[in-house]
């Protein structure tokens, strides 16, 4: 005979904070809400999690299902369980964030979601639920976050110039960083593998193209290897 619980229990969601870089400004995806409550509202993607379904399994689904993204780096990040968060009912959410390349990931609107779009997440539109407070949670995690793990390559396409990987870090850290300090140092760690390639079509001076050689890095971890910008 099942089991039946006395005490009412708070409904589970998952909320996915996606990070992209779009000419040098990191941008967040958005979708606009085509169902009540705050219907016509902007907010992260998401949604409930279903009972046969894992947590990281609810936010790939959501994320597949609202903005067709799939095979992202996805990440937990925060629980956010506020008594009246959600006027619904007491809901408790499971917050993560994904960063992918805009160039390699098209979005599309679908389910419950009215329209998909990126913003500059430092101007972003008023935001449904709480959603404002998990964007700023994530943007905090991130910031700290890519200073000690590789994690911004995914942001940048496969083939990359170090100027473009230098304003990667200063776009997320919101400051400039000396140039010759940071190609010393990033090359000295040994995770980029230079390419016989150069930037095309390009008004400039064509720069070296690199890319991240995620197999030495593993390789290097395990010995102790500390990656820190």
């Amino acid at each position: 005979m099942p089991h039946t619980y006395e005490y009412l229990r708070p409904m589970l969601a998952v909320a996915c904070v996606v990070f992209g870089l779009d000419d040098g400004e990191l941008k967040v995806l958005l979708i606009r809400r085509d169902v009540e409550p705050l219907r016509g509202r902007w907010a992260l993607p998401g949604g409930f999690v279903r009972m046969d379904e894992s947590l990281d399994d609810a936010a790939r689904r959501e994320l597949r299902e609202e903005t067709n993204l799939r095979d992202v780096f996805l990440e937990q990040l925060y629980t956010f369980g506020a008594v009246r968060r959600d006027p619904r009912d007491r809901v408790v959410s499971v917050a993560y964030f994904a960063l992918v390349n805009l160039a390699e990931h098209p979005v599309a609107a679908a389910t419950d979601a009215r329209e998909a779009a990126w913003f500059p997440a430092a101007d972003t539109p008023a935001l449904a639920f709480d959603h404002a407070e998990i964007l700023d949670a994530a943007l905090q995690r991130l910031k700290g976050k890519v200073r000690y793990q590789p994690i911004g390559f995914e942001l940048l396409p496969e083939k990359f110039t170090l100027s473009q990987l230098q304003r990667l870090y200063e776009t997320i850290l919101e400051r400039p960083l000396d140039k010759r300090n940071f190609r010393k140092k990033i090359l000295l760690m040994g995770v980029l593998q230079e390419l016989d390639e150069i930037q095309q079509d390009v008004a400039h001076r064509a720069a070296r193209l690199y890319k991240f050689d995620e197999g030495r890095y593993e390789r290097l971890k395990k010995k102790g290897f500390n990656f820190e910008v």
